[in-house]
């Protein structure tokens, strides 16, 4: 898979000489400007780690393609939960709800022949809590990277983060449905935290340690929220919760597959030998994955819940 090179290695070089000077040397320098431009700033000082990244893509930026996939996605989420929301008359814990499992968009393990659902249950949410997370951690994180590193990236790593998800509860939680784009979210934010700690010192978004922390706390409290809703009694009579391991498997994604993205601004990826390494990786278990669908719930006996 190749990936656009915006910028050859011989012309960052050029700057980096001096031969292409840009225009400041340290860009929080710049004075006079817009709201806009004061946006593309703040993200450039949120994502880019390296000064002369920060300035390269201050100057560079014209929004087009504008920063459309996450945007996109998280409004069709809201849609959908308030549709489901007015459509059952219940806003918190749409899963206890009996009509909510009927809908074509979850996934739920006796509807694997559906393969769509192994993505489309990213639209659905159990409630309004994991969708204002979700769609927060969207907005916040996912359009100022979509900004910096292209739709095709971060649209890449978010899906990569989805399907890893419903596969990995496929594999690993066989009985129990799945809804939220908890897997994309936690791809997304591990990747970005994994590369604000690997560029520590180069970062320089303000209060980062203690962002750092509250990100933790948060995620890790949606992650034992997520897991509380799947083991606690007393078990509604639809059967078992929705599961919790696509927001490990997301997490997993980010740190390997997504950390590599972050690293590589404005670099090509296929001639990483780390990218292909990674991307087999990928593949391996996607493989594994749908063979285990297809052999490993009838070699094993489970005993799925009845399709609603």
């Amino acid at each position: 898979m190749q990936m656009s090179n915006k910028r050859s290695s011989s012309f960052r070089l050029a700057i980096a000489n001096g031969q292409r000077p840009l225009p400041r040397e340290i860009l929080l320098d710049e004075a006079g400007l817009g709201f806009y431009k004061r946006f593309v700033r703040y993200v450039a000082y949120e994502i880019l780690p390296c000064e002369m990244d920060r300035r390269w893509y201050f100057y560079q930026y014209r929004a087009c393609p504008p920063p459309i996939f996450m945007a996109v996605v998280t409004t069709i989420q809201i849609i959908v939960f308030l549709c489901y929301g007015a459509v059952l008359n219940k806003w918190v814990l749409q899963t206890y709800h009996p009509d909510f499992m009927k809908s074509p968009l979850l996934y739920h393990p006796s509807h694997r022949a559906q393969v769509w659902r192994f993505v489309t249950y990213m639209f659905m949410h159990v409630g309004l809590e994991q969708l204002g997370f979700n769609a927060l951690l969207q907005l916040m994180i996912g359009v100022p990277l979509e900004m910096v590193h292209g739709i095709v990236r971060i649209s890449l790593l978010y899906l990569a983060g989805v399907i890893a998800g419903s596969l990995t509860v496929s594999i690993t939680d066989m009985r129990a449905p799945l809804v939220g784009g908890s897997g994309g979210v936690y791809a997304l934010c591990s990747a970005h935290l994994a590369n604000v700690v690997m560029n520590w010192a180069g970062m320089r978004c303000p209060y980062k340690l203690l962002r750092m922390v509250l990100a933790l706390v948060c995620m890790s409290s949606e992650v034992g929220r997520a897991v509380w809703l799947r083991f606690s009694p007393p078990l509604p009579p639809l059967g078992p919760q929705p599961s919790f391991m696509a927001h490990l498997a997301g997490a997993v994604v980010g740190i390997s597959m997504g950390l590599i993205i972050l690293r590589s601004y404005e670099e090509s990826l296929h001639d990483q030998c780390s990218w292909w390494v990674i991307l087999l990786s990928y593949t391996i278990f996607l493989i594994f994955a749908i063979f285990w669908n297809i052999f490993a719930y009838d070699l094993l006996g489970v005993q799925i819940p009845s399709p609603p």
